[in-house]
């Protein structure tokens, strides 16, 4: 048997290589289409899922600079007090570490998100989620899950099918995703430093939680609707001076639940920027049905069915609705006990920032 040569092989191979080369241009060209909302919203990919594993984050633990001072510093300024005085804000500290950190104090490290259940960034099919013909844009927490599979959302040793947050807590074999979190910040107005806020969670967990946003054509601004689900066993707030040596009475809040909502696909919250650059955040005022749309006794029968459906769903829907409980509520050395606000509805709200200099 003779074998070919080099050359041959060459002389072989290079010209259907060649040949493959020159069908390229023709069969990747190709043009960019623009894809309106409808379009868009029929696209449906996977989106990306974060996980942070050993996640540790904390400002203000650097070591001083050669001048001893600060090395990194987070703060807020180019505000006016009414009286025309500099606003200063300063976070001296803040941080997202494993639970067990003793008011951040010993850093562990957490785990955000599950490889099952992930943060979520996504474009998904606003028709899937009732809001018509919009791709609309999703920054999601991991979601809530049947309870069969899920924890309780407070329990420090919760095991699984006690509730439905798919966060697990710490225990001696996995380091759980629930975070100590908390910030210590000083207020100084003019030469005044004296005004000190320290916040403190214990294992918290925010599952449920979303951001979703899209264009509104009618109003040519961007709309939203924001779910956030807030869950600790102890929130703290106080007053400390900035070393800790000096405190007020402790604010403590023991088996803290805030579902906060904000916005909705009936009644979104849209953010705008005025003509002086100020920033309004607006949730509009569900229009009033007109006359005759509902009956006079309000029942279905005798109103129109398409106007009477649209409020019942409106006013009857608990995704719409915001939530705050509280187990036992302490301040110093006095305890009030247990609280709960339930079923508030966000009916109209305005907020605008506003330039005291001008």
């Amino acid at each position: 048997m003779v074998s070919p040569s080099k050359s041959t092989f060459l002389k072989v191979l290079l010209p259907s290589l060649m040949f493959g080369l020159s069908l390229l241009p023709a069969t990747a060209t190709a043009e960019l289409e623009k894809l309106n909302d409808g379009e868009l919203s029929e696209i449906d990919g996977a989106g990306i899922g974060l996980v942070l594993e050993n996640f540790i984050f904390s400002h203000g633990t650097d070591a001083p600079d050669v001048n001893g001072e600060q090395a990194r510093i987070f703060r807020i300024a180019g505000i006016q007090s009414t009286d025309g005085r500099e606003v200063d804000i300063t976070v001296n500290h803040l941080y997202i570490v494993g639970s067990g950190s003793d008011y951040g104090t010993n850093l562990t490290p957490v785990n955000l998100g599950r490889l099952l259940n992930p943060w979520r960034i996504d474009v998904v099919d606003g028709n899937d989620i009732g809001i018509t013909n919009k791709a609309v844009l999703e920054f999601a927490a991991p979601a809530m899950v049947d309870a069969a599979q899920g924890y309780d959302c407070l329990g420090g040793s919760a095991a699984v099918g006690s509730g439905t947050c798919s966060s697990r807590p710490a225990t001696q074999d996995w380091q759980g995703e629930r975070a100590d979190m908390g910030m210590q910040m000083n207020v100084a107005v003019g030469d005044d430093r004296s005004a000190n806020l320290n916040l403190h969670a214990r294992s918290a967990v925010i599952d449920g939680s979303y951001l979703r946003l899209w264009g509104d054509d009618e109003r040519r601004q961007m709309a939203g609707e924001f779910r956030l689900n807030f869950y600790s066993p102890e929130l703290t707030i106080n007053a400390c001076s900035q070393d800790g040596s000096n405190c007020g009475s402790n604010i403590v809040m023991s088996d803290f639940v805030l579902q906060l909502a904000l916005g909705n696909r009936l009644q979104p919250i849209y953010f705008d920027v005025d003509g002086s650059g100020n920033f309004l955040l607006e949730i509009d005022t569900i229009d009033a049905p007109g006359t005759g749309q509902i009956a006079a006794n309000g029942q279905r029968a005798g109103s129109d069915a398409a106007t009477w459906d649209f409020y019942n769903d409106y006013y009857s829907n608990p995704e719409f609705r915001s939530n705050v409980h509280i187990g036992d509520f302490s301040v110093g050395e006095k305890n009030f006990g247990s609280a709960r606000v339930e079923g508030m509805l966000i009916q109209h709200l305005q907020i605008q920032t506003k330039d005291l200099a001008q």
